[in-house]
């Protein structure tokens, strides 16, 4: 028998490295499993920014789930209600009267869009549309002998985005790898037996629907076009096609099928997938798909690795995060993830945490990039042409949390396509600003997808809810905050002034209260109760719209300002942002979430919005506002910890600005709790699946970009002026560093602790600024360095202040 030299040393180092000592290997960089994957949940999620791919590790049975972030269904449709304005007055003064559920039973058949909308998260045959799979490539696999199967490990390496499967069966050892290359934009999967000839199998493609499977001489094809969700009879939406090419190197026979490829009597195999939609390229996608598999085809497997691993890790190496090992590392990931959820102790698996946050940088990395689309509510990766809620993307929380992290954690790029997206939009918005509510300027409500829906949805409860493109301006301004690019700020700043414009013409004065009011609006999807016992959501001035306003009005004064523009028109913005209700402590002493003291159906529900002033925004502090976070905090006692999972990591930022490690930290846990349903469960139900999946459930990737945020907010915190480090470690996290989280200002820092103390910090100025620092009470022997040089800084009430000039490196030790 002939050995393949090379793919055997390729397995001796995977065993190799498996025996290795904690303290020599990164397993937090990685986890696995010993077993295929028993349903979708458990498959490994690899993605470049426009290609997934979710491999299950199959034996005999191989299946990959093939995604692209473009794969939408449906199609622009006019959404305009032409009774909407009519009814406008009605509606409101029904409000001010605390008629409720009139003014909702009558926006029902008036104020919500026209036609279908989401078709309540079934869109995918209606014009709204929904994301969807590409397909499935199934590898089906024979071996030489029937022997058992020995030494099975499947493992997903963060630190190259590569999931890899090896087991011994039959004498013969086997090895696949499979990627999404950063480098050449195409789906690569390595099948390697140690042994000549062992490597047998054919492989094809399918889909639940819309398709046709062809050869092309040695390429397998799929081709197929999407409902547009007008035309029910010829298909008029979204056309797509996806290419798989095997390659043999060393040997064996490749014999096409008509809808099948097989490879007989290899030792090594490199299958290369290549997908595109016309989206983005209406009469060259095709030309794309082919070119991309030339290129790729071109090179050798090692090149292909190595390229895709450079282009990859100079996006994830950024930022590193250490809290210590466990020896649960060796779990595979569902009995790690159970372990954890047994275990009582406060330093339970604290590497665990750290994995997780690396995890939630590696789904925005893999599921998103400049020039293309953001990630949706399953970032880019679907098994189904049904995708839970249209996998479309939610604004009334889900959209923005999934890109919570991208500042923080250095990965300021990835805002980029939310940021694109969002000017996108403008357009629509301003058509349904002005046939909806006779405004100036653009809205967009709760529902966005590929195709610029910007009306009210087609449930008031949750469709009203008119302050999403208030809330995406915010993210255009934290993101020049970080990197303050003003050519970028000239750009977006009339983006941000047209959805204040919109305010300026929708706010109306309430009659009983006098504050200008949004209305009809909601608070996101809860529902309190009217004197006469029925439950309603639309009403007026919620709180959550008050402190986004402000924030807007606020981020559009000072943006004007900095540009020196629109001195007028910051005068009107600030006028009208003094006549907002200001978050108000009700009798209980918690925040109201209305603007009258309602009560709320369910005193646990999931959202938390009308907290929105403490994270994400900056009006609710400890230091600033403490008895509005004395509130806050009564709040979130009364709202209760469990939840969807999504809301459970929302509840982590709201917990480490409070400055609560340990609340945050219980949250976390709560997590990162193991989840096998997949039914919607809104009660308490969150955690995740086995493969790290956030649970809502089921699955929506907001939760895993949350709590990664959360995680960065326990470690560092910028929005109030100044630098503050490790403002929320719990005693889980006794010893520890990071390095390369990003500060609003431009600078990146470090830091390291023991018993929870800081004993090191760094202040990298990626851009030259001013920075100030919040230094730890204990600071009597601070020592400073700059740039190498030992120099004196003065501190005045407990903040240093240095100004750095780009490149600077400011290191102080404690």
């Amino acid at each position: 028998m002939k050995t393949n030299c090379i793919s055997l040393l390729l397995i001796l180092l995977l065993v190799a490295c498996d025996k290795m000592p904690e303290t020599n290997k990164k397993s937090s960089l990685s986890y696995h499993f010993d077993q295929p994957a028993r349903m979708w949940e458990e498959t490994f999620p690899l993605g470049n920014g426009r290609l997934g791919m979710m491999p299950d590790g199959g034996m005999d049975k191989e299946n990959l789930v093939l995604n692209e972030i473009s794969m939408w269904s449906g199609s622009k449709q006019d959404t305009d209600n032409p009774k909407a304005y009519g009814a406008l007055a009605t509606i409101r003064k029904l409000i001010f009267e605390g008629r409720n559920d009139e003014a909702q039973d009558l926006m029902y058949n008036t104020f919500v869009c026209k036609g279908l909308g989401s078709n309540y998260g079934d869109g995918s045959n209606a014009p709204y549309g929904s994301y969807q799979l590409v397909g499935n490539l199934y590898l089906n696999y024979t071996y030489p002998n029937a022997e058992s199967v020995s030494s099975y490990k499947r493992e997903l390496n963060l630190n190259e985005a590569i999931a890899t499967v090896s087991f011994q069966k039959g004498g013969v050892n086997y090895l696949r790898e499979a990627f999404t290359s950063f480098s050449d934009d195409i789906g690569v999967i390595h099948l390697v037996a140690d042994a000549d000839k062992a490597l047998n199998f054919s492989f094809g493609m399918t889909r639940p629907e819309h398709y046709t499977v062809t050869t092309e001489g040695n390429d397998l094809v799929m081709r197929g076009q999407l409902p547009d969700g007008v035309d029910t009879v010829v298909m008029q939406g979204t056309c797509y096609e996806s290419r798989a090419r095997v390659v043999l190197p060393k040997g064996g026979r490749i014999i096409a099928g008509d809808s099948t490829i097989a490879v007989q009597n290899a030792s090594e195999a490199i299958i290369l997938v290549s997908m595109a939609t016309d989206y983005f390229n209406k009469d060259t996608y095709q030309d794309q798909v082919r070119s991309l598999l030339e290129k790729a085809g071109s090179k050798d497997y090692l090149t292909l690795k190595r390229e895709h691993i450079a282009a990859y890790r100079s996006l994830f190496g950024r930022v590193e995060l250490d809290l210590g090992g466990s020896e649960n590392e060796a779990l595979p990931m569902d009995k790690r993830l159970q372990a954890f959820a047994a275990d009582s102790s406060k330093a339970k698996d604290p590497a665990l945490a750290a994995l997780y946050f690396q995890f939630g940088r590696y789904l925005l990395i893999s599921s998103t990039r400049p020039g293309l689309l953001p990630p949706n509510l399953q970032g880019l990766w679907s098994q189904s042409v049904n995708t839970p809620w249209n996998g479309d993307y939610h604004l009334n929380v889900n959209f923005q949390m999934n890109h919570w992290p991208a500042e923080v954690t250095n990965l300021s790029e990835l805002h980029l396509p939310l940021i694109e997206w969002t000017k996108q939009q403008v357009t629509s918005g301003e058509r349904t600003a002005q046939a909806f509510y006779n405004a100036r300027g653009w809205v967009t409500h709760i529902l966005g997808n590929l195709w610029e829906f910007t009306a009210p949805g087609e449930h008031p409860q949750w469709g009203a809810t008119n302050t999403s493109a208030a809330w995406l301006c915010e993210h255009l301004y934290t993101h020049y905050l970080y990197n303050k690019d003003i050519d970028y700020l000239r750009e977006v700043y009339p983006v941000m002034k047209g959805a204040s414009l919109f305010f300026v013409d929708m706010l109306v004065q309430d009659p009983r209260t006098k504050y200008l009011v949004t209305v009809p609006t909601t608070s996101p999807e809860n529902t309190f109760k009217l004197p006469n016992g029925n439950e309603v959501s639309v009403c007026a001035g919620s709180t959550m719209d008050n402190q986004i306003l402000r924030e807007l009005f606020t981020n559009t004064i000072e943006a004007a300002s900095i540009l020196g523009i629109d001195e007028d028109f910051a005068q009107i913005l600030a006028e009208k942002r003094s006549r907002l209700m200001p978050t108000t402590i009700g009798k209980d002493g918690r925040i109201m979430e209305w603007l009258e003291p309602y009560e709320e159906a369910d005193v646990h529900h999931r959202h938390v919005s009308h907290l929105f002033g403490l994270y994400p925004g900056n009006e609710i502090s400890p230091e600033q506002t403490p008895e509005l976070a004395a509130a806050a905090r009564k709040t979130l006692e009364m709202r209760g910890d469990g939840s969807t999972g999504w809301s459970m990591a929302w509840k982590i930022n709201f917990w480490a600005r409070l400055r609560d490690g340990e609340h945050a930290y219980k949250l976390l846990a709560a997590l990162l709790h193991p989840c096998e349903t997949d039914k919607v469960n809104y009660a308490g139900g969150g955690g995740s699946y086995p493969n790290l999946f956030c649970a809502h459930p089921p699955f929506q990737i907001d939760g895993n970009f949350g709590g990664c945020a959360g995680i960065a907010e326990m470690l560092v915190q910028s929005q109030s002026g100044y630098i503050e480090l490790l403002p929320a470690i719990p005693s889980a996290w006794k010893r520890g560093s990071f390095k390369g989280l990003k500060v609003r200002g431009g600078g990146e820092v470090s830091a390291k602790w023991a018993d929870r103390q800081l004993s090191e910090a760094t202040l990298k100025a990626v851009i030259a600024g001013t920075f100030r620092i919040k230094l730890p009470s204990e600071s009597a022997n601070l020592t400073v360095q700059m740039n190498q040089k030992k120099v004196s800084l003065p501190v005045v009430d407990g903040m240093l202040t240095v100004e750095l000039q780009e490149g600077d490196c400011l290191l102080l030790q404690f």
